[in-house]
């Protein structure tokens, strides 16, 4: 059984028009203009038990938005939904102890006081048994490795440390679902890296299935094998991560390196030079045409070192993203 099954999910805002001007400010007293705006336009797709899946679309897609409908904060205009075999927005007790949602730009936790004290506050929420919070507690500290910070102020925490705490405070009652809305937004390479491994080893750990929104294609890459994608509201992809490269990145990238510390002239003949810089050259050459060309440029120059590689995810994703509001995606990749 899906732990996810969206069907049709439609979200559509009433939104104030407001007049430029003071004469315009007046009549929006006595008569108010609307339009309505379509956030979320009849998404569907299914998640099964422990996967990770990505979400991706750009800002304003609805992606946000699809998020708080399946966690039960808002009502969808149209459509239907079952998460952990619950009707979300019932917000019935027995779901909302079986899932958690985290947004980067929201806090939890209380600012002035240890991150233990709001520990100990989610497990009165949650109606912990005692020996299970201290278990769980003890694992989640360890795994992210902040068991020496429990008892530091959260104000003194640093961002990566503090989004940390906040994942151990989503975990602690257990969810068998986890929703992440841009957990690394503003941390660090370094911190992103951290946070992305433990996310990964908690899921082999506990089997927890996991929906992701990030604009940090690190992050997916890092953890998922299948993403949906959407934009202006709509599903546009639904599919594995490696068919994106496959099914829009129409080039591929191949770097070359010339003997003589120097590139050769000609080599706009060969493929679109995306890069020149002493020896090495990039250039952007079409997929089906990269055997032929290597052959050709072998043949022609002494070539010292050579690779070939996808063009990186986000230019590739910035495609998809371009595709779906041109209307040229209509299928989903299944």
């Amino acid at each position: 059984m899906p732990i996810i099954e969206a069907s049709g999910l439609s979200k559509t805002y009433r939104v104030f028009q407001k007049k430029e001007g003071l004469l315009g400010a007046l009549r929006g007293l006595f008569r108010r203009e609307y339009k309505e705006v379509r956030a979320v336009d009849g998404v569907s797709f299914q998640i099964e038990p422990g996967e990770i899946v990505g979400f991706l679309g750009p800002n304003g897609a609805g992606k946000t938005t699809t998020l708080k409908m399946l966690s039960g904060l808002i009502y969808p205009t149209t459509g239907t939904a079952q998460v952990l075999g619950h009707v979300p927005w019932k917000r019935e007790d027995a779901f909302r102890r079986r899932f958690a949602l985290v947004m980067g730009q929201k806090n939890q936790l209380w600012w002035d006081l240890p991150a233990g004290d709001s520990f100990e506050l989610h497990r009165e929420i949650y109606s912990l048994p005692l020996d299970q919070f201290q278990k769980t507690l003890g694992e989640l500290t360890e795994l992210f490795g902040v068991g020496n910070l429990v008892r530091q102020p959260v104000r003194e925490l640093s961002l990566g440390e503090r989004m940390k705490m906040e994942l151990i405070a989503s975990l602690l009652h257990q969810p068998q679902l986890l929703l992440l809305d841009e957990p690394t937004i503003g941390l660090d390479v370094v911190a992103q890296v951290t946070i992305l491994k433990c996310l990964r080893d908690y899921n082999v750990q506990r089997g927890v299935t996991i929906l992701l929104t990030s604009h940090y294609m690190r992050d997916v890459e890092a953890l998922c094998r299948r993403v949906l994608v959407i934009t202006h509201g709509k599903m546009v992809y639904d599919g594995p991560l490696a068919r994106i490269h496959e099914q829009f990145g129409q080039t591929k990238l191949v770097r070359l390196q010339f003997e003589n510390n120097e590139c050769p002239p000609g080599l706009e003949r060969y493929g679109e030079v995306a890069r020149r810089e002493g020896p090495v050259a990039d250039l952007k050459v079409e997929r089906g045409q990269v055997p032929e060309v290597l052959a050709a440029i072998l043949g022609a120059y002494t070539v010292v070192d050579m690779s070939v590689q996808d063009p990186p995810l986000d230019q590739v994703i910035a495609k998809v993203f371009e595709s779906g509001s041109n209307g040229e995606l209509t299928t989903k990749d299944t």
